[in-house]
């Protein structure tokens, strides 16, 4: 997935306030913002073979420090811990953060072909396969993108100008990278991947500032 991951953060923000969406998109795509890294390193790698699913060209051959449910979960609580230490935070939020983490490879599960390892060192692989279906994944992870922006637009408000237009331009610039690339043609190497993969931080900023700009509405508890 792509777009379903931030709608993971734009959903939560409700569920902790005190939190960031910059941090939430940080928490959502952590595992994205490991992997171009520890591939540029050689720990990881992964191919590109245009055609091995209708969504992706990319063959994912090995990403356990990123990817396996182990790693996240490791991943997720230093999130955690570093954002308590420097923000002295919530228990609470601080859970948030690691179920945010940690929901990326639910996501991946259902999206990815079988190449999703539970453990770092384990065998076994997994994934529902949806990339195998265009069709089935614009349905899936866009209405549940669609669902969690309105969320997020029901739970803030904005407080000016950049709260309202900078929300939706990042909307609208998530979209179509999104579709880009769904009907992009394939990258030209396995680094080109890796470097565009950094561009995730500019949007984990994007987030940041957004949210600097718009103010929490009084809702009903959850």
């Amino acid at each position: 997935m792509f777009i379903g991951h931030f709608a993971v953060a734009f959903a939560a923000r409700r569920a902790a306030p005190e939190l960031s969406l910059g941090t939430l998109f940080l928490a959502a795509q952590l595992a994205d913002l490991v992997w171009p890294t520890l591939v540029m390193l050689g720990v990881e790698s992964f191919e590109v073979r245009p055609g091995i699913t209708a969504v992706t060209p990319l063959d994912f051959t090995d990403y356990p420090w990123s990817h396996s449910l182990t790693a996240m979960a490791f991943w997720g609580v230093a999130l955690a811990v570093a954002w308590v230490g420097i923000k002295r935070g919530t228990p609470k939020a601080a859970l948030i953060i690691v179920a945010v983490v940690l929901s990326h490879w639910l996501l991946d599960w259902i999206t990815h072909r079988p190449d999703l390892p539970l453990t770092v060192g384990g065998e076994a692989r997994y994934g529902l396969g949806l990339w195998r279906s265009i069709p089935g994944t614009l349905a899936v992870e866009g209405a549940l993108f669609a669902a969690c922006v309105a969320f997020y637009a029901l739970t803030t408000s904005a407080k000016d100008r950049i709260g309202r237009w900078a929300f939706w331009g990042l909307v609208a610039f998530l979209v179509v990278v999104y579709l880009a690339s769904l009907f992009g043609p394939p990258p030209p190497s396995t680094q080109a991947v890796a470097w565009s993969a950094q561009a995730i931080w500019i949007i984990v900023a994007w987030g940041y500032w957004v949210d600097r700009h718009r103010i929490n509405r009084a809702l009903t508890p959850i």
